[in-house]
């Protein structure tokens, strides 16, 4: 990977440099999280506020092939089905800002694990792309697992599913059969599209850093779609949208529902792609789903899982 200067990636000035260097650049500025263009100015001061909704969670640093990632266990009063519910967060975000919904489930029964992805949060790294989060993702699900389903937002929606297939280079697949897709795109050409323009790369600029993911990923970019990653995993579920989205556009939850039948679109206006994750009718859509998850030979109830690794303090 070539060196850097903070002048290129500050001043967006990719569209100069040559093809094969312009596609090295702008995978590392799309692999870094913390200079990406979807990251709010006031990121640490909101992530240094919402941490404190984590107080109550049981905290463990999990090793995983990626590194070390911080996760979090929220325990119900009286749990209702066995495994856990995994939450993946989006790119830029962390476990903190999902926290809201994690209540909610918890809430009506259901043991909850939230994780920062690699490079996210107070996890390890500067540095990750989508398969290495997918494989973080499957790690934490053994580890904290079974896992009953996943609930996701925006791109932890790709991560999940690319989990749950397990195609390689995966070195296995997280094993589930619910999902919530929350503002999740459909295409990841969409995002590098998206990013492309963003940061002025020419189409063969664009070309070459497309085909840094692919060699990532070990096959073409078009194969990361949930229209195709769905019915591959096996997992059916919700698809949850707001019209307004100005991130995620609603006609990806569209195109997810076209092409996979057994989804459900719940559209929900005005919330656009964060606000989403605070609002009482979402969390009572997802709950209401995952009670219907329950087989009638599961309902009852479950004693708490006792977590014998030390857990980290939470923060003041």
């Amino acid at each position: 990977m070539v060196w850097l200067p903070s002048e290129i990636w500050a001043e967006r000035r990719f569209n100069g440099l040559p093809s094969a260097v312009a596609g090295d650049a702008a995978f590392r500025v799309f692999c870094t999280p913390s200079i990406s263009e979807r990251r709010a100015p006031n990121h640490r001061q909101l992530a240094e506020r919402a941490r404190y909704h984590l107080r109550n969670a049981q905290w463990r640093r999990i090793e995983t092939p990626v590194g070390e990632v911080q996760t979090y266990v929220f325990e119900p009063d009286q749990q209702i089905a066995p495994g856990i519910v995994l939450i993946v967060h989006g790119w830029t975000g962390e476990s903190s800002f999902i926290t809201a919904i994690a209540e909610a489930i918890r809430r009506n029964g259901f043991r909850v694990g939230l994780f920062d992805l690699p490079a996210h949060g107070l996890s390890s790294g500067r540095s990750t792309n989508l398969i290495d989060c997918a494989r973080a993702t499957v790690s934490v699900g053994e580890q904290l697992g079974p896992v009953h389903a996943l609930v996701t937002h925006s791109f932890g929606g790709l991560i999940a599913l690319v989990a749950s297939e397990g195609h390689a280079p995966m070195p296995g697949k997280l094993t589930t059969k619910h999902i919530a897709l929350i503002a999740s795109p459909n295409h990841l050409s969409d995002i590098t599209d998206h990013f492309a323009r963003y940061w002025g790369l020419n189409d063969a600029g664009r070309r070459a850093f497309e085909h840094r993911l692919e060699r990532i990923g070990g096959r073409t970019l078009d194969c990361f779609a949930a229209v195709k990653l769905l019915p591959a995993s096996g997992v059916g579920g919700l698809v949850i949208h707001a019209p307004d989205d100005i991130d995620v556009p609603f006609r990806c939850a569209e195109e997810i529902v076209a092409g996979v039948p057994d989804m459900e679109l719940h559209s929900f206006n005005g919330l656009g792609h964060r606000n989403i994750l605070f609002a009482s009718p979402v969390a009572r859509t997802i709950t209401s789903y995952l009670k219907r998850t329950v087989e009638p030979g599961e309902r009852r109830t479950y004693q708490p899982r006792v977590v014998n690794a030390p857990a980290a303090s939470a923060p003041a």
